[in-house]
C-alpha cells in the first residue's frame, strides 16, 4: 500500500520557517515563517525578503556577497540578525539553495531557524557591525572577513575593537564567546 505524499502540507508544516522566493521577492511562505517574523499569516507572500533584514543595506550587501558562494557551491548558509514585523532583531540561521545554477537569485527555496534562545542580541549594533559580527562567530579572521565584504583588515580591525568595547570583551576569543551568548 503507497501512502500518496502531500507535499503541500510538508512544506506548510515543517518545523522550520521555509519560503520559495523569485529574484528575492516571496512567491510561497509556509506558516513558521510568518509567526518567526510576526507576520500574519501569508503577508510576507509578494513581499521583498528585505522586509526580513534589519536594513536595507544589510539586504543589498548580503545578495552580493551570496552570489559567488552560490555559483561556486549551488547553496549558502548563514546565521545572521535579522528583524521581526515588530522591529526586533534576533539571530537566524538562514540556508538557501539557487534552483538556477547561473543566476542564483532568480528562484530559489530558503530555510530560516531563530538560534536567539542560544545568541541573543543585546548591544545596539551598526548593521556594518551586526555584518562583522556574524563573520566572527563562524570563525573568520579580519583578513577573511576583510576580503569577503570588501573591506580593508585595518577597518574590519577596527570594527572588531567597537565590538569588543561594547560587549567589554578582553580578547577577541572572548569577544567571539559573547557573540555566542556563552558568558553572560
Amino acid at each position: 500500500m503507497t501512502t500518496k505524499i502531500d507535499f503541500h502540507a510538508i512544506f506548510q508544516l515543517a518545523p522550520v520557517g521555509m519560503c520559495v522566493t523569485e529574484h528575492r521577492v516571496i512567491c510561497s511562505a509556509n506558516k513558521m515563517l510568518s509567526e518567526m517574523f510576526s507576520y500574519p499569516d501569508r503577508a510576507l507572500i509578494g513581499q521583498s525578503l528585505a522586509v526580513l533584514y534589519p536594513s536595507a543595506d544589510e539586504f543589498e550587501r548580503t545578495g552580493i556577497r551570496i552570489i559567488p558562494i552560490m555559483n561556486a557551491k549551488g547553496c549558502y548558509s548563514d546565521e545572521r540578525i535579522m528583524r521581526r514585523a515588530n522591529q526586533e532583531l534576533f539571530w537566524c540561521h538562514v540556508s538557501g539553495r539557487g534552483l538556477h545554477k547561473d543566476d542564483p537569485h532568480a528562484a530559489g527555496i530558503w530555510t530560516f531557524e531563530d538560534v536567539s534562545a542560544k545568541r541573543s542580541v543585546s548591544a545596539e549594533l551598526t548593521p556594518r557591525e551586526r555584518e562583522i559580527a556574524a563573520l566572527l562567530v563562524e570563525g573568520k579572521t579580519s583578513k577573511v572577513i576583510a576580503r569577503q565584504i570588501d573591506l580593508s583588515p585595518r577597518t574590519v580591525e577596527m570594527h572588531r575593537a567597537r565590538l569588543m568595547r561594547k560587549f567589554t570583551a578582553a580578547t577577541s576569543g572572548e569577544l567571539v564567546h559573547k557573540l555566542l551568548h556563552i558568558i553572560n
